[in-house]
């Protein structure tokens, strides 16, 4: 199934990743966010090693990889419910459009991820 490759588009598919420094918080996070509708699913990575400078400093750390699964209109929620329960000063949220979904999966998605009235 194609997006269409409207951006602005409410049902757009898109990616959501971030990342937290421990699976307990990797957990509360994909689970508040399912509960809340606000995607269909949350995939936890096991950890992956980070490298990025924090206050003038390398940092090399393992983190945990959400990628959450939802649509365009959710986005401005999720951001909030990200920044509200995360437990860094600046979270990694990265938002990407998904270009091509298969049919019946894209159909659970939008079933399973809030959509505001506009």
């Amino acid at each position: 199934m194609s997006n269409g490759g409207n951006p602005s588009h409410p049902d757009e598919f898109i990616l959501v990743i971030t990342t937290t420094n421990s699976l307990k918080e990797a957990k509360t996070l994909a689970d508040l966010i399912v509960k809340r509708s606000l995607a269909a699913c949350v995939s936890i990575s096991s950890p992956v090693l980070s490298v990025y400078k924090w206050q003038d400093k390398i940092e090399h750390e393992d983190e945990f990889m959400l990628f959450v699964k939802t649509i365009q209109s959710s986005y401005s929620p999720l951001e909030v419910l990200i920044r509200e329960h995360h437990s860094y000063d600046v979270p990694e949220i990265i938002a990407l459009p998904l270009s091509e979904i298969e049919d019946s999966y894209s159909r659970w998605v939008l079933q399973n991820s809030v959509q505001p009235d506009n």
